[in-house]
């Protein structure tokens, strides 16, 4: 894996990566096994949101893949994973600030503020439209593979 996670202490994973690894992504699942490696071994700790679980969890209810979905939950809250970053007032208020100053969509200017306030210093994704956010690290699934 290359240096891009370096200092990095605190990863919050946008649902891509997440979707990429549960489901085993024949491009990016290798990529991204590394990382989720660390966040197992609690090198990483890994941070999610409402937002991430849910737009994991959409696709696989509507197909009826239960065990697909009983492995979402597990990443986002079982023994090895993740925080999970609940969304209040404030998350708004930096959303809305966010979504104000970089032009994302409201969706992605959550994503954000989560991240802000879960403490995370990189925020893990396959967005391109995030790498104009620069309240904190951004880092494409593909850069993991520089």
């Amino acid at each position: 894996m290359s240096g891009v996670l370096n200092g990095t202490r605190r990863v919050f994973l946008d649902s891509a990566p997440v979707i990429y690894f549960v489901e085993r992504h024949p491009l990016y699942r290798p990529i991204l096994e590394p990382v989720f490696k660390r966040f197992e071994t609690r090198d990483l700790v890994a941070a999610t949101s409402p937002i991430t679980l849910a737009e994991c969890l959409v696709l696989p209810m509507r197909l009826g893949k239960v065990e697909v979905i009983e492995a979402f939950l597990e990443v986002m809250g079982g023994d090895h994973s993740s925080v999970f970053v609940s969304i209040q007032r404030d998350t708004a208020r930096i959303a809305a600030n966010i979504r104000s100053r970089h032009n994302l969509t409201l969706t992605d200017a959550f994503q954000v503020a989560a991240a802000l306030q879960g403490g995370c210093d990189t925020l893990l994704t396959n967005d391109k439209d995030l790498s104009r956010v620069t309240d904190l690290k951004i880092v494409l699934v593909e850069e993991l593979s520089l």
